[in-house]
């Protein structure tokens, strides 16, 4: 399995989605998971890509396939999860790729194209607001004292489903695929994300989002309670090139619920700026 190791010892895994041309030079395309999440969670939207992009799927330090063994006080940092990133792409050999994060991986995207422009080709942003709002935390303590606190208590998987009712699905979703999701995030290490909501507390792109000079499509659902009109009004003010387009969903995870959607918005926007067709 394809795997690099960090500055700090750490073992990221990726997956590479390759089913374009062999005799053409197809661009990169880098698909990062967000909170709790892993590099399986792009099932859905990966075949819609694939065909016309090299898709690599990171696991983030401590989830999916990438190891634990690293100091989590010190390990779960935005410069970190950069290093990350850049030690992944030098890996592929890419001088530079199109990157697309959802949520926590989109705000990490947005830093990436302000600290290093001359990587990123492209950013596609979904379900991304440029810092978590404080409801978002209120939100997901589901009663307790704090987000850290409701993990603690309930562990990933109980979490989870609440999440999924919260914010995250449609009530008519099926049952299957939100049993999946559950179980799915439930991998994940509890403590791993205990340390990615005290960096949700911190994170923000706001001082970032003048210095990004790659275009950026903004890909969010009508209404969501996670990314209020104030930061999507925000990121159209002070990135030089955005672009956004609205999903007729009131729900976080609109790339599983309308892949081929995301798929076709995002295939579109890299085309335009890669000169190539991206339709058979």
């Amino acid at each position: 399995m394809p795997e690099v190791t960090a500055k700090d010892g750490a073992k990221l895994h990726y997956e590479v989605h390759d089913y374009t041309d062999p005799w053409k030079q197809a661009p990169t395309l880098v698909l990062q998971h967000g909170f709790g999440r892993s590099s399986r969670f792009w099932y859905g939207l990966v075949p819609y890509l694939s065909r016309h992009y090299k898709v690599v799927c990171p696991d983030l330090r401590g989830l999916g396939r990438s190891s634990t063994e690293f100091d989590l006080d010190r390990g779960i940092t935005v410069e970190t999860y950069l290093s990350d990133l850049l030690h992944i792409i030098d890996a592929l050999g890419a001088p530079s790729v199109h990157y697309a994060g959802e949520s926590l991986a989109g705000i990490l995207g947005l830093i990436l194209a302000a600290e290093h422009p001359d990587r990123l080709r492209t950013l596609c942003a979904l379900s991304t607001p440029p810092y978590i709002i404080k409801e978002t935390f209120k939100t997901f303590a589901f009663g307790h004292a704090s987000w850290q606190e409701a993990l603690v208590a309930m562990g990933s998987v109980a979490w989870a489903k609440a999440a999924n009712a919260a914010t995250r699905f449609p009530a008519d979703a099926d049952p299957g695929l939100l049993e999946w999701y559950a179980t799915e995030m439930g991998k994940s290490n509890v403590a791993v994300m205990i340390r990615m909501v005290d960096l949700l507390e911190k994170v923000d792109a706001t001082p970032y989002l003048d210095r990004i000079t790659a275009p950026v499509l903004g890909l969010y659902p009508a209404q969501v309670a996670t990314v209020t009109k104030e930061q999507e009004q925000l990121l159209r003010d002070r990135i030089a090139d955005f672009h956004l387009v609205h999903l007729p969903l009131r729900y976080h995870m609109t790339w599983m619920v309308e892949p081929a959607a995301c798929g076709d918005a995002m295939l579109h926007f890299m085309a335009l700026h890669d000169g190539i067709s991206c339709h058979e």
